[in-house]
């Protein structure tokens, strides 16, 4: 007899996506890297997912604020609009990578630039679990999960914003 409560089987089926697409985005977006598309010019995509990170960036703090002021319903929004501006970067960083060359760095600060760069890609990976289950835990509303969850992934998933916007402005001339 299966004495799971319809409750504990959403939230196994949820961990599930969760695990599924933490595997599974990465691993799409480093074969699609594979992938060159030839005869589509993306090269304007660069300073537009740029500005979708700093817009995303600047989204999570608004939702940091919302929250310490106790303002629950417009931190959702909030967080759950830099959820579809994160998704938005994601298809035109990949977009643009999957048509373009690779753009090597010709500046002098190459050792900041590839720390940036390695980190920012690391930490992006790191990102999606902690997320998508702080995500999770909020929704239903396992709040003391959620806060704990929050103070890792929150400056993580900014941390990774702001980089990518650092990343773009030092490798933009190069482009």
């Amino acid at each position: 007899m299966n004495t799971t409560s319809p409750a504990e089987k959403k939230a196994k089926t949820a961990k599930n996506i969760i695990v599924t697409a933490s595997v599974a985005i990465p691993l799409v977006v480093a074969i699609l890297f594979k992938v060159k598309i030839e005869g589509v010019d993306f090269s304007f995509l660069p300073p537009i997912y740029a500005t979708i990170n700093g817009i995303t960036a600047f989204f999570l703090i608004l939702a940091l604020i919302a929250v310490k002021r106790k303002n629950i319903q417009l931190h959702q929004r909030l967080v759950q609009f830099s959820l579809i501006l994160s998704i938005l970067f994601l298809a035109c960083y990949v977009a643009y990578h999957m048509t373009s060359d690779p753009t090597p760095y010709g500046g002098n600060q190459k050792m900041i630039y590839y720390g940036l760069l390695i980190s920012h890609i690391i930490l992006s990976v790191a990102v999606i679990p902690l997320v998508l289950y702080t995500y999770l835990f909020a929704w239903n509303g396992d709040f003391v999960k959620q806060r704990k969850f929050a103070k890792i992934a929150w400056p993580l998933w900014f941390y990774v914003a702001v980089t990518g916007v650092i990343v773009y402005v030092m490798i933009a001339p190069y482009y």
